[in-house]
């Protein structure tokens, strides 16, 4: 039987007994002198970072993307998608949005869906989620709808009053609730869902020709959705069961897998585009912007750590390489700032070096910079380099090749309306509630309700409600009518 290694301090001691602390004597108080105990219980104090501000519950799985279209570099110089057959390694997260550690996950809530390709040029995170759309389209109002879904300040709950009150006062997320109380806001697992980037990028050429693209990950496990009554049940019984059906597939040999498929939409077409081709609130049909099959991604190895792994990874969706950029999309331009900046109060000025989040894809495992110092520095932290640039002891230097094709602007600074052109905040609401079967629009119909009847504040002819119904009205009116019939049902 081979010798166990030998337990030590934080600082490397071997510690003597790690059952009994220190006293004055068999019966006798603790000792402060007894170091070990003082670090162990410090230490334990200390465990948990702060959660996320949203998408605190997750799951993270490690794989392989590969290329399967050999015409994707015409539209892209993003060299992991230079040649089919080309394999890059990818960390992915799926998490929910609005309920905090611990929160079971089969709920009904939007779900993250981040990717971090490991490119030879760095990290790319395509940050998205389970839908194409969002429920706002400007990132000013970004804190006050999370305020909304969160927990009361008050009661220390989510109150139907504060969601529906937020949605009347925010038409363009008539869009998003319908997709959020449809069917699909409730995926019986993170292999049975699709995944979109959900905002507009760009793709750039090695001609500097510049396309926009929406990426759309398509679950090659097919859909499947649980019901309201077998969400509660699942959830009741394992709070963690898409966690664990993700681990139990890779761990077992079920290996899941995605395609991803992008739609292009060419430079020149946009600004005469009959949808703002920014709007994080809308879609583009796919009549005029077909799905383009890209390649397909394949999760194969859990995380060995779930802490060191899962919850210390950080996604910025400003974490791009030559290719790929950024649009007007409002929402996007506020993420750029935002995910980055949470990292840093969350995890640390040195995030990006740890395992998870470090560029490995790449021949240098930590960048090439002049970072220096703050906390958690646990390398040699540049060793004896200069910490500036230029220099002349032949440091890291600029490449002056732009990542990405830069974006013209105009016009005075100043604070202006959303640019709607023909399609407004109800029309694609509409639309999709149209797709839906009978059943479908029934069981939306339930669930809207269901959730409006919970409003305390006003009756169903004023205020919340009212508005509320009006929006989907909007949408459609036998939408509206079938919501408003089943609010007066459940209200008595």
């Amino acid at each position: 039987m081979p010798e166990r290694p030998v337990l030590t301090t934080e600082s490397g001691a071997p510690v003597a007994d790690n059952q009994n602390s220190q006293t004055a004597g068999p019966a006798g108080p603790i000792l402060l002198q007894d170091q070990h105990l003082v670090e162990k219980l410090a230490r334990f104090n200390r465990e948990r970072i702060p959660e996320r501000v949203v998408h605190a519950v997750g799951s993270g799985a490690y794989g392989t993307f590969t290329v399967t279209n050999p015409e994707v570099a015409q539209w892209t110089r993003t060299k992991m998608f230079s040649a089919p057959g080309k394999e890059t390694g990818v960390f992915v997260r799926f998490s929910t949005v609005a309920g905090s550690r611990g929160a079971p996950d089969a709920v009904r809530d939007p779900r993250g869906f981040a990717v971090k390709f490991y490119t030879e040029d760095g990290n790319w995170d395509l940050v998205g989620n389970n839908t194409p759309i969002f429920f706002i389209r400007d990132p000013l109002k970004f804190p006050d709808f999370i305020h909304s879904q969160k927990y009361d300040p008050h009661s220390n709950r989510q109150e139907p009053d504060n969601v529906w009150d937020f949605f009347g006062h925010s038409p363009e997320a008539t869009h998003q609730f319908t997709w959020l109380f449809g069917d699909r806001g409730l995926p019986a697992s993170h292999r049975h869902m699709d995944g979109f980037g959900s905002h507009t990028f760009q793709w750039v050429n090695a001609h500097g020709e510049r396309h926009w693209v929406k990426f759309h990950f398509k679950t090659d496990q097919g859909i499947r959705c649980f019901t309201s009554e077998e969400a509660a049940g699942v959830a009741g019984e394992n709070p963690e069961h898409h966690q664990q059906d993700l681990y139990d597939a890779i761990e077992g040999g079920d290996l899941p897998s995605w395609t991803l498929k992008v739609q292009l939409m060419p430079e020149a077409v946009a600004p005469d585009y009959r949808i703002n081709p920014f709007d994080l609130t809308k879609v583009w049909p796919f009549a005029d912007f077909p799905l383009v099959e890209v390649g397909r991604m394949v999760l194969d190895r859990t995380p060995d750590n779930y802490f060191a792994e899962v919850e210390q990874s950080a996604f910025d969706p400003g974490h791009m390489v030559p290719g790929v950029g950024p649009s007007p999309d409002k929402m996007l331009q506020g993420r750029l700032f935002a995910y980055g900046d949470a990292h840093r109060y969350r995890l640390g000025i040195n995030h990006t070096r740890l395992g998870v989040n470090s560029p490995h894809g790449c021949p240098f495992d930590h960048g090439r910079n002049y970072g220096r110092d703050g906390s958690m520095r646990f390398d040699d932290n540049g060793g004896r380099g200069v910490n500036y640039e230029p220099n002349s002891f032949g440091g890291p230097a600029e490449t002056g090749e732009p990542l990405y094709a830069g974006m013209e602007t105009g016009g005075l600074s100043g604070t202006y309306g959303p640019d709607i052109r023909e399609v407004d905040d109800f029309e694609q609401a509409g639309d999709l509630y149209r797709l839906m079967s009978s059943d479908e629009q029934d069981r939306l119909g339930q669930e809207i309700a269901g959730s409006l009847a919970g409003v305390q504040k006003t009756g169903v002819g004023d205020g919340i409600v009212a508005r509320a119904i009006g929006h989907f009205r909007d949408a459609d009116p036998g939408y509206g009518a079938r919501i408003e019939e089943l609010v007066k049902t459940l209200r008595g």
